[in-house]
């Protein structure tokens, strides 16, 4: 059921109705049978995998508890990770393991081996996984007391806001929120504003901005060889646009839903294209799995404790598998490492570059010194997207090498440029709609508020203004009906 549909937009108003009407002591159990039939939709069957990974943690963390001996709770922790990464692997890395050994088979001229598996990848998994392994890790590590009552467990894995696409929660916010939702005050008039207003945001972003600009990204990469310089390099910047306006918009919906059922999810977005650095655009982007992966992989792995080698061969390994998490292609890793090694060069050059810099007295403190850093990590970013979209290293390459070796500026002035995708009239609505959202994002960073908190704030009559101009862009903008096949959101694929 995805949020940008109609099914989603009845079921959501009679679960948030009923569960304000509900007495205290059913509202978790309503939420959870919403949240397990908010995730059968998709496929019923697969419901066995998240309640498998449910039920695997939460009697790891009664075990680990349990465990007097340290090597002991090693011991169980150890065999969860293997479980349900074991699973994860699988679903997700099988065929992808399966064909690199079939290209070392036909290298040393073997017979290669068929799959006997035809997978599909359950939607979410690489999300809850992460989610019920980090309570398990936190378990162990003492960070929390394990969770006694398995239906509030179980709804912490399975909230339907951010079950599959995050922001993935830790059980320290999230896992305490659905305790005390029995005994706490649901209905709240500031919470369902902004939720509100955070929601209709999200939908703006999604349907009239991401949806949108794919559909000139899509037409350029998927025939590279008919376009040159100007529509790959536009095309690369339009998916850097439409990555950032589709998934932050399913989190300020996720957000938002959750905040109108009295629930705080943690932020996942902070205007990364405001970011002056590489490392600072990872401390602003897909915030809950940048944390995770600092305290689950990187500090684990030794962190910056052990020296400058240690600390850089820790990222790197961090930044590869952030990229396999998020894909089952050698693109994607090649994605992770070019970020690792953008952080590597930029923290080896450092002392250089404060040196050239205080050589030439340039300004530091100055509007035009901060916004050069900003496009340059925009542009660090933006390259590092072609690997993320083109899904395969040929197909990245080639299209970097049509960016760079086939110049044709002439079609940014004969018209050719509306005949992919977007006509002048959606173009004109796609350049509004990212000057709105440099406007919200510029107020994200001024005023440390999402929209929805701000509007909480403004008057009645131009909160309302707002809402009523949100809903009627998406319903006269946005891209849907028979001849447009609306997308699921980027993420579910991960």
């Amino acid at each position: 059921m995805l949020f940008n549909s109609i099914p989603f937009l009845i079921f959501f108003p009679i679960v948030i109705l009923l569960y304000f009407l509900l007495p205290g002591r059913l509202r978790r159990f309503w939420l959870l049978g919403a949240s397990y039939f908010f995730y059968m939709s998709w496929n019923p069957k697969y419901v066995v995998l998240i309640l498998f990974s449910t039920v695997a943690t939460y009697t790891a963390g009664l075990l680990i508890d349990s465990a007097k001996e340290k090597r002991k709770k090693k011991l169980i922790l150890a065999c969860v990770i293997v479980m349900n990464l074991g699973l994860l692997f699988f679903f997700k890395y099988f065929d992808f393991a399966l064909g690199n050994v079939n290209r070392i088979l036909s290298l040393l001229h073997l017979q290669a081996v068929n799959s006997p598996f035809s997978l599909l990848l359950p939607v979410g998994i690489s999300f809850y996984t992460f989610q019920s392994l980090g309570y398990a890790i936190d378990v162990y590590r003492g960070s929390i007391q394990p969770e006694k009552d398995f239906f509030d467990y179980a709804l912490f894995v399975s909230f339907f806001p951010q079950l599959v696409a995050g922001p993935i929660e830790r059980s320290g916010n999230l896992l305490k929120q659905v305790k005390e939702c029995s005994e706490k005050r649901l209905w709240s008039y500031e919470g369902i504003v902004s939720g509100f207003g955070l929601m209709l945001w999200g939908y703006f972003m999604k349907m009239c901005i991401a949806d949108r600009v794919s559909l000139f990204v899509d037409s350029v990469f998927g025939d590279v060889y008919a376009f040159g310089t100007v529509e790959t390099a536009l095309a690369a910047a339009g998916f850097s646009l439409q990555i950032y306006a589709d998934f932050a918009g399913y989190s300020a919906i996720a957000i938002g839903a959750a905040r109108m059922m009295g629930f705080s999810l943690m932020e996942n977005f902070n205007a990364p294209y405001f970011a002056e650095s590489i490392g600072e655009f990872w401390r602003r982007w897909h915030i809950s799995l940048s944390t995770w992966f600092r305290d689950y992989v990187y500090i684990p792995l030794g962190g910056n404790r052990k020296g400058t080698f240690r600390r850089y061969l820790n990222l790197m390994i961090t930044f590869l598998v952030s990229g396999l998490w998020h894909g089952a292609s050698w693109s994607f890793v090649f994605w992770g490492g070019l970020h690792g090694f953008y952080q590597i060069i930029g923290g080896l050059l450092k002392p250089l570059r404060e040196k050239a810099l205080k050589q030439l007295n340039v300004n530091q403190d100055t509007f035009s010194f901060h916004l050069g850093r900003k496009l340059i990590t925009c542009l660090l970013a933006g390259f590092a997207w072609i690997f993320f979209r083109a899904h395969s290293m040929s197909l990245a390459l080639t299209y970097i090498r049509r960016m760079f070796t086939h110049f044709n500026p002439w079609v940014l002035f004969d018209g050719s440029l509306y005949n992919w995708g977007l006509d002048r009239r959606e173009a004109g609505i796609l350049v509004f709609g990212v000057l709105l959202l440099f406007v919200i994002s510029l107020l994200r960073e001024r005023k440390g508020c999402d929209i929805g908190s701000y509007l909480l704030t403004q008057n009645l009559w131009f909160r309302w203004a707002v809402f009523l101009f949100l809903i009627t862009a998406v319903l006269v903008w946005g891209e849907y009906g028979v001849d447009f096949d609306s997308a699921q959101f980027i993420y579910f694929d991960f």
